[in-house]
């Protein structure tokens, strides 16, 4: 189990996660496109080359991040721009867990198997935070 900060960037993603790699060192976890994402996504040509996923080891946390495109809602504003990513040792806490911080609150994507291999899903809690939960134990 662990928890980690998203942060959401605007076409810059690369640029700045090549800053904080030259700060704390290290080598990136994970670097996708989303023209690596499967097609029925349909992001629009323009995007194809912002980053979709970015992870950065940095000591016992890791930093992650992507860019915002217009298929996937609003633009990110300067407050709006990060999310808290929740790693869950189960399918069922990653479940507990995302009922519990999304009552009261809205439910962004309901949690499901995703594409990259994990069970995720991403809600605002009544607070407004947007969390990421995952679980990376797809078969239990």
């Amino acid at each position: 189990m662990s928890l980690n900060p998203y942060l959401t960037l605007n076409g810059d993603c690369q640029e700045a996660f090549e800053l904080y790699r030259s700060v704390f060192g290290g080598e990136f976890m994970t670097c996708q496109t989303f023209r690596e994402a499967p097609e029925d996504l349909d992001i629009a040509e323009e995007d194809l080359d912002r980053i979709m996923h970015v992870s950065l080891p940095i000591g016992d946390s890791v930093l992650m991040g992507s860019d915002t495109c217009d298929s996937f809602g609003p633009p990110r504003i300067m407050g709006n721009n990060f999310s808290l990513c929740f790693n869950a040792n189960s399918r069922t806490q990653a479940d507990e867990v995302f009922a519990k911080l999304s009552n009261g609150g809205k439910v962004v994507m309901p949690m499901q198997d995703a594409f990259w291999g994990s069970y995720y899903g991403k809600c605002i809690d009544k607070f407004g935070i947007t969390w990421d939960i995952l679980s990376d134990h797809v078969k239990e």
